[in-house]
């Protein structure tokens, strides 16, 4: 009989593993792009591209590692350094190591066999890992309920859809351990709550400390369930005191577990870790303050689509229809099961209120994450399933005690196929328009840096592809996919390796870049971008220390950053009352002596995200907010009729044009690499440019005509400041002509 069962357990992790695996096997293929273009998305190993870009910022961590031993560039002073990020002053490496080890073991293994790429390895581990999740739900859930239960525990958490998507191949990040461990923590945690044994108590809690250590080496959110943990544990302690019951062993569990797993953790992540989870809920707070975090610079944060809160839609979605509606229901069965001592002697007898508690406090702080945004889904997912195991585990029970053995058999498998259809169609849904970020006209213009620009050049570009060419080009880049480091902010006063402390990385860095490209003066861009790639945040940072005013700064540098350094020198003293030496300090920063090498990439998906540029790049620091006009749309030629989806039609005969019935002050029209202007109504506040090279247009406020967006982005035209070194369908690379 015991012999049957481990085949019978062997056989379901199995088919629970293989299910993960098989489906997430699907996203190779690119369903959702024709076949004729599969290929542009198609790397040089015939894999699609990554799908996100911090997987390429894994992937440089771990090149690091294998090369000298450490996930940082160097080392300064003893602390790991990352010059490639937020260049030129880089950063201190905080990264939690865990993928980048276990990446970084695998390569070399299966290296010892083959030659086999990293990229190739850094590309299949999510599938590989990310179903152990579902294997580890179907072992808890075992352990309370039936096998019935267990597998739909299991097969729910491998197919929930939000897990799913960020775990497919090339989707090379830290979300596939997101499930595991805190499922592996909360599971042990809980046999040690359950145990009678005073020995096992310990043993289970220890494993479930060791859990948490690899979990907080694994992502830097550790710290929500380590919450979790800790709150249970307080009003659970006492609660039990105040009901007069043994607290002794209840203890036993904690102070095993909680300084098992701070010593550890101090150990294997650093102190400031463990500093971060202390000062955590400060720094939560002052997300919710009237001007926010980064104040008065723009949060840039508002443009990452997994940092904004789900709507109804995308909640249930993610975490599966099924799970979502029987999580809930789950909830008030499993309570009223609990409140019942007839109905819990029959049903979820190896439950009790303990392990419930938990369960539902785990799945409430989950909804409470979600205002930080819908990645948190991760933290809902775990107790939903959960639950949901149980649930239907309970449903195995009732049908077994109320009806005929082959009916229960029948009913319970097709149960279990009602409940994952949802998900299935969920997946193949977000399969069909999962498209890599990368191709190959990015790839090529990052191929084309590495091989064709100084090692200290620094690369201007959208944030989204910083972590692309940190590691093709091998290039330090000024924003990245990092951004400002958020992580970072609860000990950066702590930690003397931010210079600056709270002031940088900040979400200045987009501002400058966004003013640069907004601007019609040419001067002022490059001596925005010549500040920023050689200096970084030096310059404003310093003579902030004179004006004890952000706004004011800010006024100041944009009028020096476009005049030569004496005039510069002459406006600080003359105008803004500075001392010469006060002026020759900032000058320092703003006007470099020995600027670095810079290059600008610009791709064509800039012109879908341009009202973004304009809106930070006119950022008002009085109003704290940004104010601009801004369309895209496609064109589309009948005749001599041209129109675009988003509302401009012209007449290509007359050159008479309107968008959505307004006359521009001005249009101009791109074709065969020449540019023709016609200014139609000097009473118009927004101008028009029509790309027919591209296909493209672009509304935007008149003031912005001329602006280096205007010229390098939309209209790819060389500048007299700016020339294209490289060009393919998509990307052109400038490099400045100072």
């Amino acid at each position: 009989m015991f012999k049957r069962q481990t085949v019978l357990i062997f056989v379901i992790i199995l088919i629970i593993f293989s299910l993960g695996f098989s489906l997430r096997l699907e996203s190779t293929n690119l369903s959702g792009i024709p076949t004729d273009e599969k290929v542009y998305y198609q790397d040089q190993n015939g894999l699609p591209y990554m799908y996100d870009m911090d997987s390429y910022y894994n992937y440089r961590l771990t090149k690091n590692y294998l090369n000298h031993g450490y996930l940082g560039d160097t080392k300064v002073n003893g602390t790991e350094w990352d010059f490639h990020s937020y260049a030129p002053s880089g950063v201190p490496m905080d990264y939690p190591p865990l993928i980048v080890y276990l990446t970084a073991f695998i390569y070399k293994f299966f290296n010892l066999f083959a030659d086999v790429p990293l990229m190739v390895i850094c590309f299949w581990l999510p599938a590989f890992i990310a179903p152990i999740g579902g294997v580890v739900a179907y072992l808890f859930v075992r352990r309370f309920t039936n096998e019935y239960g267990a597998v739909a525990a299991g097969v729910l958490t491998v197919i929930a859809p939000f897990y799913f998507m960020r775990t497919v191949p090339g989707w090379f990040d830290t979300d596939m351990f997101n499930l595991i461990f805190p499922l592996l923590i909360v599971w042990f945690f809980v046999e040690a709550l359950k145990s009678k044994d005073i020995k096992m108590k310990g043993i289970f809690a220890s494993l479930s400390a060791f859990f948490m250590v690899l979990f907080a080496m694994a992502w830097n959110g550790w710290q929500y369930l380590f919450y979790v943990l800790v709150l249970f544990s307080i009003f659970y302690g006492l609660f039990r005191k105040v009901r007069g019951k043994n607290v002794k062993n209840f203890l036993l569990v904690a102070l095993t577990f909680f300084p098992i797993s701070a010593v550890l953790i101090y150990i294997f992540t650093g102190f400031f870790n463990v500093l971060n989870f202390i000062l955590g809920p400060k720094e939560l707070l002052s997300i919710f303050s009237t001007n926010g975090l980064w104040a008065p610079w723009p949060d840039v944060y508002v443009l990452i689509s997994e940092l904004q809160p789900p709507s109804a839609v995308d909640l249930v979605s993610g975490v599966g229809p099924a799970v979502f509606i029987l999580g809930i229901i789950g909830i008030l069965v499993i309570s009223m099961v609990l409140r019942s001592k007839k109905l819990h002697e029959n049903y979820l007898n190896q439950l009790n209120w303990a392990v419930f508690s938990l369960l539902v406090l785990w799945t409430v702080t989950g909804f409470l994450t979600l205002i930080k945004g819908i990645r948190f889904l991760l933290m809902v997912i775990p107790p939903l399933t959960i639950i949901t195991g149980l649930c239907i585990g309970f449903c195995a029970d009732f049908l077994e005690i109320h009806s005929k053995k082959n009916f229960k058999r029948f009913a319970m498998i097709f149960i279990l196929i009602l409940i994952t259809l949802p998900s299935v169609v969920v997946i193949n849904d977000n399969l069909s328009s999962l498209t890599p970020r990368m191709n190959d006209d990015m790839w090529n213009a990052g191929v084309w840096i590495h091989n064709n620009t100084q090692n200290d050049t620094v690369v201007v570009a959208s944030w989204m592809y910083g972590h692309f060419f940190t590691a093709i080009s091998d290039r330090p880049t000024s924003i990245d996919g990092r951004l400002a480091y958020v992580e970072t902010m609860p000990v950066r006063d702590y930690d003397v390796a931010f210079t600056f402390g709270d002031k940088s990385p900040s979400t200045s860095r987009e501002y400058w870049i966004d003013k640069a490209y907004t601007t019609d003066n040419e001067t002022l861009a490059l001596g925005i971008l010549r500040m920023i790639t050689t200096t970084g945040d030096a310059g404003y940072l310093n003579l902030d220390n004179y004006t004890q005013n952000t706004t004011k700064t800010i006024e100041i540098l944009n009028n020096i950053l476009g005049v030569d350094k004496n005039t510069a020198k002459n406006l600080l003293i003359e105008n803004y009352g500075l001392k010469p030496d006060q002026a020759d300090n900032v000058l320092r920063y703003t006007h470099p002596n020995n600027p670095r090498p810079f290059v600008i990439v610009t791709d064509n998906s800039m012109i879908n995200k341009g009202y973004w540029t304009f809106y930070f790049g006119s950022w008002d620091f009085n109003k704290l907010s940004g104010n601009c006009t801004y369309s895209y749309g496609t064109i589309h030629e009948t005749g001599n009729i041209l129109t675009t989806d988003d509302g401009i039609t012209m007449d290509l005969q007359t050159g008479n044009l309107t968008w959505n019935n307004h006359v521009p002050y001005s249009v101009t029209v791109v074709s065969k690499g020449t540019l023709k202007n016609d200014y139609l109504d000097k009473n118009s506040d927004f101008c028009v440019i029509i790309n027919r090279d591209t296909n493209r247009s672009v509304v935007l406020d008149r003031q912005y005509e001329n602006s280096l967006f205007s010229r390098l982005v939309v209209e790819k035209q060389d500048t007299k400041y700016f020339k294209a070194v490289y060009e393919n369908n998509n990307v052109i690379v400038w490099e400045s002509k100072y």
